[in-house]
């Protein structure tokens, strides 16, 4: 099939290439030349595994492209993914959808044959009414413009892997024409078995809010446990376990921490919680306004969990390295990163502050300039009073706590990702504390 996707972001982009790899023929749709010139070359201005050589692949092959004028994919696609940001609106609250009517604003007028728009964006319940609405309204086509919600559920630093290997495909249609349309753009997918939901619209909408909230409750969940732990001296991490063997609820996104971050989770459990405060359900609004108070509250209990380490020495002038930046590992993604709210938080309280990440670096130090950076991993402890590991890369679990030893003033480690083993780096000689583990793990 010939495919559009307008938006090439931290879904575009991974979508576009994916259905390239899939056999369509795609091109892609950005208001940024730049960005776009980057792509037509094989560049890839984000980090996530395995998209570099797919975009490579696929662009030198010709099967993929990159344009900034929407005209050009309204007359070379027969679909159009619509992929743009749905960042958080002004309100704080809900989902600010301006991007996605302005795309069907732009797109529709060159409408003019039947074809089939698949929102992918995350939106607020209602949202396929209104752009049906709209796109019908615009569209030299008409009525023969079918509109279908196709939400994603990617993982950053996975959305290759999630793309073409999906848990499941939901398509939320009012229509045969656009059921069947998902079927065809996705076959090779569901002929490998891949479960198909064909819902209504506000179904898929509602589901995709759903799926990330419940995620929220869960880390959130976990870190309340977690902070119990800490005041009795017991261990989150064999809870854990023994809460994860239970079929009914599993270890999966129950990892003790700073909490959630990124550019999906925060504004749909906001989003979500709005949506449930619209259609007045108020006892689901108190439940998860909770879970966002617990998330909220994780830089502060970081913040405790440091000073206790630091002891008799104040927290104000020492020397503290914070590893990570990225607001989980897979990705260079540094949106409402809790591992930068908490090197912000450090550095207000008067610690001098340099952070480390394997791949976030020049993305945080766009957002946060203010701070100190490193891009070796070594070197970043050089006269260090504390280490904080604040983002669970897999090159801190693997680093080398002998050879890391010697670099820190201080070899003193606060964990508050709880993802380090930490008997070796106690063998090495480093103190190690982590959130919710007790102190017979940490000294």
């Amino acid at each position: 099939m010939r495919v559009s996707v307008i938006g090439c972001g931290h879904l575009g982009i991974p979508h576009a290439a994916a259905m390239a790899e899939l056999g369509h023929e795609v091109i892609g749709v950005d208001v940024d030349q730049a960005k776009v010139d980057r792509l037509n070359a094989g560049e890839c201005p984000i980090y996530e595994a395995g998209l570099p050589e797919l975009l490579a692949r696929h662009t030198a092959d010709g099967r993929l492209r990159f344009t900034t004028d929407i005209s050009e994919a309204a007359t070379f696609a027969e679909l159009h993914f619509i992929g743009v940001g749905t960042p958080i609106d002004a309100d704080g609250r809900s989902y600010d959808t301006a991007q996605v009517f302005g795309a069907i604003r732009g797109l529709a007028p060159h409408l003019d044959r039947p074809c089939t728009i698949i929102g992918k964006s995350t939106v607020t319940v209602g949202t396929t009414r209104q752009v049906t609405a709209l796109a019908q309204r615009l569209a030299p086509a008409g009525e023969s413009v079918e509109v279908v919600w196709n939400p994603e559920f990617l993982r950053e630093g996975h959305a290759v892997q999630d793309t073409l290997r999906p848990d499941r495909i939901i398509a939320g249609v009012t229509t045969a024409e656009g059921e069947k349309a998902i079927r065809a753009v996705y076959a090779g997918i569901i002929d490998a078995g891949v479960p198909v939901f064909v819902t209504d619209p506000q179904t898929a909408e509602l589901a995709k809010g759903a799926a990330n909230t419940f995620l929220g409750l869960k880390i959130s969940f976990i870190n309340a446990v977690a902070d119990m732990c800490q005041e009795a001296d017991a261990d989150i991490s064999r809870i854990v376990e023994i809460l994860g063997i239970d079929p009914r609820i599993g270890s999966g996104g129950m990892s003790p921490g700073i909490g959630y971050g990124g550019g999906c989770l925060p504004k749909d459990v906001r989003a979500f919680t709005a949506s449930a405060r619209q259609l007045g359900a108020d006892r689901a609004v108190a439940l998860l306004r909770a879970a966002e108070a617990i998330n909220e509250s994780r830089t502060e209990t970081a913040l405790g969990l440091i000073t206790r380490a630091l002891g008799d020495r104040p927290l104000k002038g020492s020397c503290v390295t914070v590893w990570g930046a990225a607001f989980k590992p897979g990705t260079n993604d540094v949106r409402e990163s809790p591992a930068l709210a908490l090197a912000q938080a450090l550095r207000q309280a008067g610690a001098v502050v340099t952070v480390h990440d394997p791949q976030a670096v020049a993305t945080a130090m766009v957002r946060n300039p203010e701070l100190d950076y490193s891009e070796d991993l070594a070197a970043s402890l050089d006269g260090a009073d504390l280490v904080v590991l604040a983002t669970e890369w897999p090159q801190y679990r693997q680093a080398d706590p002998h050879a890391l030893a010697g670099r820190p003033a201080t070899a003193l480690l606060v964990d508050c990702r709880t993802t380090l083993a930490p008997e070796p780096w106690r063998a090495a000689g480093w103190t190690v504390h982590q959130l919710g583990r007790p102190g017979k793990w940490s000294k």
